[in-house]
Formats: C-alpha cells, structure tokens, sequence
C-alpha cells in the first residue's frame, strides 16, 4: 500500500475516534450528574450512621434507599457514559452481562425501596400505635433483605433469556449493543409489571390514602380548634399546665411525624400566664399538612417523571416488533431513569429538620477534608 494513503487513512481512523464537542459536552454533563449522585446519597448514608437522633427504624429503608442509588452511581452511570462516548459496546460480553445484571438490579431495587417507604408512611399513619410497636429494627433490615431478593427474582429471568451481543456493521464499523432484548413477550411483561408497574400502582394508591388521612386530620383539627381556643381563653389566666394543649390534635400529627421531623420547631410560639407556666400554642396550624401534602406531590411527580417514560418505551418496543426508537431517544430515558437516584435523596431528607442539621455539621467536615 502507498504510504501516503496509509497515512491517510491512519488520519482519518485518529479523527473518527476523536468525540465531537457535542459529545465530549454530553459526556462532562453526564459526569456531573454521576458525582453528584455518588455525594449526595454519600452525605445520607453517612448522616444517618453517626447522627444518634436518625438511628430509627424508618430511617433504615432511607439509608438503604440511598445505599442502591449509590450503586447505581458508582457501578452503573460510568459503565453507560462510556458506552454512550464510544457509541458501541467496547468492555466485552462478561462485563456487558455483569453491568446490566447490575442495572436492572439496583435500579428494579429502588424503585421497590419508594414502595417500601410508601407502605411503611401509610401504616404509620392509619395504624400508628400498634405499628410502632412493630416498627423495630430486626422488622427494618428483614423488610431491606425482602426486597433485595425480590428484585434479584425479578430481574434474574430476563436477563438470563436475553439476546446476547452481537457485533453487526454501523457506518462501515464493527459495532456492539449491550442491550436487554427478548423473543417473547412474556419476558417484557414480567419484568416490566415486577419492576415498575406494580410499585407504582401500589405507591399511588398508598400515597392515596395518605393523602386522604392528612385531609381527614387537618378537618378534625380544624373543627376543634374553635372550641380549644375558647376554652384556652377561658383556662389561660389561671393555668398550671399544658397537658390539655399538649395532648390536643394539634400537638400530634401522625401524618408529619411520617414524612418529616417530628419536632415542631418553627412552628409554636411561648406564652407565658400569669402563673409563670409556659404553655405552647401552635403558630400555623395547617403547616404541617401542606408540608406533607408538598412531599407527597414531590415524590409521586419525580417518580413518575423520572421512569414511566422509560417502561413505556420498552413495553412499546419489546411488544412490537416494527416499532423502535433512537439512540439518542433511548440514552435521554435511560438517563432520566437514572436521575431518580439523585432526587430521591433530596426528597426524602429535604424536609426533615434532623437530617438538615446533620448536612449542616457533615459539609464543613467535607469542605475542610477537600481543601
């Protein structure tokens, strides 16, 4: 061969294999998303282990929660910004079954943990004094351990009858998928309905009737606050203790203790009588509720955001047999599949006035280790 087209030719493999801006723009954003996913859920588990005050049974499922994000951000976001840069498949068969073994796993995982969470919100609530006998640690990890091994069972079987990779020619280039393809349509539904579709039938009716037992409350609330505040202006002068408003509707709310810290800070004010007792009396009522209701609205929205655009690509592929998307489509809803790991964290603990406080005494530790 003549050097010069051999040179030429070497040139033109160098600039095929160089990523275009776009690309290398794209993969950076990807990168930060990663990072950010890897820290975030980092800074949860790490609060909960050294804070006192969050070692609880329900902060278990949390910890777990953000113990399968984590992996889903160390194992699985790199392996897929490398295989989005590169356009093909380039670690080999052995690393493509182990990765997506991985992916569906811990991904199948999570989304069973906000059912979990769910499930566990709604007992507290409509059976709160009998389920907090219940709601023990041994019961925490037992229920954590359960929905690992479920979503091993779900994700086990399609993964085992996938298609296996092939290389096929793309733009005079050996190319290779690592996809999760399957000749029956059984393997779809099974897969699909046990990761997604089932959880998420479960944790809207669930959040449902949340919904509903926060709307109940706030309306017996709101219907003894007149009578309360009459006999507070009656009893004020002269009272001796704060058992009567201490023990009222307005000092227990099952439904923020669920969602949020079951401190009230912020949200009470001191009054002092004329016997010198402090008696406290609630500022804003229906705080509570709206903060509860706002959570609510935030969970089911990221969820159903972040995945069902996803599953209903691959039922809609994998079902028919002329449909098909793009890679660029299929890359953006595996990716806002995967943004769920970051906001999951966010949602869960943004609220709550003990994991804030923990954030608070964690960042200088962070900051002063970086610098």
């Amino acid at each position: 061969m003549d050097p010069i087209n051999c040179s030429a030719v070497d040139l033109s493999d160098v600039l095929a294999s160089r990523m275009s801006p776009s690309k290398i723009l794209l993969s950076l954003t990807l990168s930060i998303l990663a990072v950010a996913t890897t820290a975030i859920n980092s800074m949860v588990i790490t609060a909960i282990l050294i804070t006192r005050k969050l070692h609880q049974p329900a902060n278990y499922l949390i910890c777990s929660l953000a113990v399968t994000d984590l992996l889903v951000a160390v194992l699985v976001m790199p392996v897929s910004i490398v295989y989005i840069a590169k356009e093909t498949w380039v670690l080999g068969p052995i690393v493509c079954h182990l990765w997506l073994g991985v992916d569906v796993t811990c991904c199948t995982c999570s989304i069973l943990h906000l059912a979990a969470i769910a499930l566990d919100r709604y007992r507290a609530i409509t059976d709160a004094v009998a389920y907090s006998q219940k709601r023990t640690y041994k019961r925490a990890i037992i229920t954590i351990f359960a929905l690992w091994t479920l979503s091993v069972l779900v994700s086990l079987p399609p993964l085992v009858w996938r298609k296996f990779p092939v290389e096929h020619k793309d733009r005079e280039r050996e190319v290779m998928d690592c996809l999760i393809e399957h000749d029956h349509v059984a393997f779809t539904v099974y897969s699909t309905f046990g990761a997604f579709y089932i959880p998420l039938t479960l944790i809207l009716i669930l959040y449902y009737k949340i919904y509903k037992a926060a709307e109940t409350l706030r309306n017996r609330r709101g219907s003894s606050r007149l009578v309360k505040q009459t006999v507070s202006n009656v009893m004020l002068p002269g009272l001796s203790s704060d058992k009567d408003i201490a023990l009222s509707p307005d000092t227990l709310c099952p439904v923020e203790k669920s969602f949020s810290d079951p401190s009230t800070d912020g949200e009470r004010v001191r009054i002092t009588s004329s016997s010198g007792d402090l008696i406290k009396v609630r500022r804003n009522p229906g705080a509570r509720e709206r903060r509860a209701a706002l959570t609510l609205g935030l969970i089911l929205g990221a969820f159903v955001i972040c995945w069902l655009p996803f599953f209903l690509k691959e039922v809609i592929v994998n079902i028919c047999p002329t449909c098909s998307t793009s890679d660029v489509l299929a890359d953006f809803l595996t990716w806002l599949g995967y943004l769920n790991s970051l906001i999951n964290p966010l949602i869960y603990t943004i609220f709550n006035e003990d994991f804030k406080k923990a954030f608070k005494r964690l960042l200088p530790l962070c900051c002063s280790n970086i610098w």
